[in-house]
């Protein structure tokens, strides 16, 4: 027979096996629901009507848990015909009176061509992006189940980022352009330091430390990675294996947002590749992948909030 003081020392364990101090927990499976259900949108590329569907659909479920939602519109070109795009970020704010705590960002669109498809057939056409665009958004819609509960003692911004893919193959700065125009144009006070979630879905998902991101914010990277390393989280690998121009770089460089990218570019391996074809589907991506990501954060998040 169990002892009551026995229950309650495995009650404490299996509570900060899940989260730090707290009874909620990222669950990974309503997560990749969160995946599949932008997927079932279909390519969700500037313009189409998969796009407009899944940007009030990923409004309506943010104002759920937030104290407030808006859209940030602007305007990109396609660097291909010049076409003009009315495009949306999406702001939530969680701890609306609090100060500025952290930024957690992804990008919510998908590419509009499928240029590195194997088959020149179907390169014009646009890509589902389960990974590269409704994985990173599928964690933050689970995080956002629970920042109202965790009760931080700072504000948490979560932002959908938009025309993150609508560039040019070779022209680094012609991407991103949604976390450029948020850095020039900040509709609130920023926080000083940042989270971008990018390719975080891959069933084997290895995430090294980006180059670029250390650079930033070398103590935020530590503390992501060391806490990592802690937690036993298998696809944080502790070193610097690359360089990515991502939305963490205009956040920084546009309005000084000390940002961290999570992206694992080789979509699934070295010898193989997803990203930006037909192959990016939901087929391609793993709940428990997404599980690594968002138990991070939310361990991460409640360890910060007690440090504050």
């Amino acid at each position: 027979m169990i002892s009551r003081h026995t229950f309650l020392l495995l009650t404490l364990i299996t509570g900060l096996n899940g989260c730090e101090g707290g009874s909620f927990r990222f669950d990974q499976g309503r997560a990749f629901h969160y995946l599949e259900k932008q997927c079932d949108f279909g390519p969700r590329n500037p313009g189409s009507a998969g796009y407009y569907d899944c940007r009030d659909w990923l409004k309506t479920e943010l104002e759920q848990t937030a104290d407030t939602v808006f859209f940030q519109p602007f305007t990109q070109s396609d660097p291909r015909n010049g076409d003009v795009y009315a495009l949306s970020n999406i702001l939530a704010v969680y701890g609306r009176e609090k100060p500025p705590g952290i930024l957690l960002a992804a990008h919510w669109d998908t590419r509009p061509w499928a240029d590195e498809d194997p088959d020149p057939f179907y390169q014009e056409e646009p890509i589902l992006g389960a990974n590269d665009g409704a994985s990173g958004v599928a964690v933050l819609l689970e995080m956002a189940q629970h920042l109202q509960a965790m009760d931080l003692p700072f504000q948490v911004l979560v932002v959908l980022l938009d025309g993150e893919d609508l560039g040019q193959p070779g022209l680094p700065q012609s991407y991103a352009k949604g976390s450029e125009f948020l850095a020039q144009n900040p509709p609130l006070p920023l926080p000083e330091e940042g989270i971008v979630l990018d390719m975080v879905g891959d069933k084997q998902l290895t995430l090294f430390i980006e180059r670029n991101s250390y650079r930033q914010n070398p103590e935020l990277v530590n503390d992501l990675w060391g806490l990592a390393r802690e937690m036993k989280l298998p696809a944080f690998r502790d070193r610097v294996a690359l360089t990515i121009y991502d939305d963490h770089i205009p956040l920084f460089r546009y309005g000084g947002v000390r940002a961290v990218d999570l992206i694992d570019f080789d979509y699934p391996d070295q010898a193989t590749n997803y990203w930006h074809t037909h192959w990016d589907t939901p087929e391609q991506c793993s709940p428990a992948s997404l599980g690594q990501v968002g138990r991070l954060l939310e361990n991460f998040l409640v360890r910060r909030g007690r440090k504050d």
